[in-house]
């Protein structure tokens, strides 16, 4: 009987928005990579350079997610989409340790998803961009690349740890998280693939069944993250906090978090 009441006491609307999330953000990215690469398709020959095609994907790979955020369903979930920014908000705080996990499995699972629908939809042309694998860039050494991946989801995190630790910039977090990534990724995919999110290189490599590399994206990336967190912690110094997990809180929205400090909706128990 316990073990079926802490099932249902499990925050389950939450984890199946970050599956969703994270399923759409990956179809909606990995669909606009193929397009601008893959072969045969039009954009290799409408806009014959790379970094402009770059540039494209990020805006629509990161644009996805900062949607997704704001719709009803990341509302609920706070939108992490990523493992590493969920672990991140766990080490601050803000997370229950059973939140935590399921917020990864959700984010795994739902990446998997997304990658399936994106290979059933663009087929031999996902194939022909190798699944959009996340792998180092021809030319830099492996210790810069893993720098870089740690160097950008670091910056990522401690971005959105400071905009969600001020009461006005709260509400601007989806865009600039847009803006950011969508930068890193025209600036930063040539050397590493810009993975920044574990979830994400994982769920490609797993399809094709090729690991070379992935390790880089498994430690770098949540390194990025915790040194994030507490470099955030060095500045604040104790005087700031981060208010909230959610990526765009709203207050009619119920809030699962830990030390939430602005008004929303608590679970009913």
């Amino acid at each position: 009987m316990n073990t079926f009441t802490n099932w249902k006491t499990l925050n389950w609307p939450e984890y199946g928005a970050e599956l969703l999330g994270t399923a759409f953000n990956l179809l909606v990215g990995f669909s606009i990579i193929t397009f601008n690469f893959g072969k045969g398709l039009p954009m290799e020959h409408l806009i014959p350079a790379v970094s402009p095609r770059l540039l494209i994907n990020g805006l629509i790979f990161a644009g996805s997610g900062a949607i997704y955020s704001i719709s009803p369903l990341g509302k609920l979930s706070g939108s992490h989409l990523n493992p590493c920014l969920s672990l991140a908000f766990w080490v601050q705080g803000k997370m229950h340790k059973r939140d935590l996990i399921g917020y990864i499995i959700s984010q795994f699972i739902g990446a998997i998803i997304g990658t399936c629908l994106a290979l059933a939809l663009w087929k031999n042309y996902f194939i022909g961009v190798n699944y959009c694998i996340t792998l180092p860039g021809i030319g830099y050494p492996l210790w810069y690349v893993f720098l870089a991946e740690v160097f950008m989801t670091f910056l990522l995190v401690l971005s959105i740890f400071i905009f969600l630790s001020h009461h006005h910039l709260l509400r601007w977090t989806p865009l600039m998280v847009w803006l950011l990534v969508a930068t890193m990724v025209w600036l930063g995919a040539p050397i590493s693939g810009t993975s920044m999110n574990t979830a994400r290189s994982i769920s490609p490599a797993f399809l094709a069944w090729s690991w070379q590399y992935q390790w880089i994206y498994c430690i770098a990336s949540p390194l990025g993250a915790l040194i994030a967190v507490k470099v955030f912690q060095l500045l604040a110094m104790g005087e700031r906090e981060v208010l909230t997990g959610k990526l765009f809180h709203v207050p009619n929205y119920r809030c699962i978090f830990k030390n939430v400090k602005v008004s929303h909706i608590q679970k009913h128990q």
